[in-house]
């Protein structure tokens, strides 16, 4: 009888111990997956940033009289190239997309400079950049869904909270974001 238990005592020791190191090692795998994700985002985020400064270039050559609009642009990109952490990069991201908005909108009233070869080809490669960032917004989104998924559920739950496995930051538009730039000229 003694025997019997024991085994049993073992045998729920041996489930329990399989239960946690496996639902640790999901745990971990779904958090490396969404930082693996995050590269990506600030790979292409990156990639957006380095168009920037020839993009302004080309158009402060015909509006330099907007100074303030290139001054935002600017900030909000030495925001994002000094973001720490996934939440700082999301908000550099939407005040750059915001001046970006406000620069675009500038191009439009400068018939010369959107004739400008070089102009065009850094709004074309500004636009691929963008449709890049998209998806991998998109990926990201998913793995940190999933993974905000995986933390909450029960029993992982109570695994999370033991190990310290947190919520991530989804990367979200930025408010007014649905609204486009105006922009006046007086």
């Amino acid at each position: 009888m003694k025997k019997g238990l024991l085994v049993a005592i073992i045998a729920v020791v041996v489930v329990l111990a399989g239960f946690i190191i496996g639902g640790y090692n999901n745990m971990v795998r779904a958090s490396e997956s969404v930082d693996n994700k995050w590269s990506q985002v600030e790979t292409d985020l990156q990639r957006r940033a380095d168009l920037i400064p020839n993009l302004v270039n080309t158009v402060r050559g015909y509006a330099s009289h907007e100074s303030a609009v290139f001054q935002q642009v600017s900030d909000a990109r030495a925001r994002l190239a000094g973001a720490q952490n996934p939440e700082e990069a999301i908000a550099a991201n939407d005040a750059l997309t915001a001046g970006l908005g406000r620069l675009l909108a500038i191009a439009e009233a400068y018939p010369d400079l959107k004739a400008n070869t070089n102009f065009i080809q850094l709004q074309d490669e500004l636009a691929g950049t963008e449709n890049r960032i998209a998806v991998s917004r998109k990926d990201y989104n998913d793995e940190v869904k999933t993974y905000n998924q995986m933390i909450k559920v029960f029993p992982t739950n109570i695994l999370a909270g033991i190990f310290n496995f947190g919520e991530k930051p989804y990367f979200e538009a930025a408010e007014g974001s649905d609204v486009a730039p105006t922009v006046n000229f007086d």
